[in-house]
């Protein structure tokens, strides 16, 4: 089953990065691959908010479909997904953010995903561009707060 980790130091803070992975409504706009997102149920346990969102994910001319329970969690500063139903035999990923150096400027992110389609053909597809898939999806992010932060100076 492909999985990935990785951790990386990025010169904003914690609560911002935190910020853009938990507005899953604007997906659409800047993760690749990304073709439609909507949030089907909100639900909140103290610290801890819980969307059930419907996922459309498309390349060329492939689109699937897939709903996630996403828990956003503000105060540990983590987003855990795992996917409810859809296309994916298996899918979980994980974000944490933790304020780094003395003035909490920048903050080191973790991710980890872990999938594995249902269909053996999208199995093959996703094994090759597994990779790929993964680096232009975390670097994303990065690149949306680069751009969102330009906007606040």
């Amino acid at each position: 089953m492909p999985s990935h980790s990785e951790s990386r130091i990025v010169p904003y803070t914690a609560d911002f990065m935190f910020g853009i992975v938990a507005d899953v409504e604007r997906y659409p706009e800047f993760v690749p691959w990304c073709v439609a997102l909507r949030v089907l149920n909100r639900g909140r346990d103290g610290d801890r908010s819980t969307l059930v969102a419907e996922t459309v994910v498309g390349f060329r001319n492939l689109r699937e479909r897939y709903t996630s329970r996403v828990i956003l969690d503000s105060v540990a500063r983590k987003v855990d997904v795992e996917q409810v139903e859809g296309v994916f035999r298996k899918l979980e990923n994980h974000w944490r953010f933790t304020p780094e150096g003395a003035d909490g400027k920048s903050c080191r992110i973790d991710f980890s995903i872990v999938f594995e389609f249902k269909s053996r053909f999208l199995r093959a597809v996703a094994g090759n561009a597994f990779a790929l898939v993964v680096s232009r999806m975390t670097h994303a992010f990065e690149t949306r707060a680069r751009k969102l932060s330009e906007h606040l100076v």
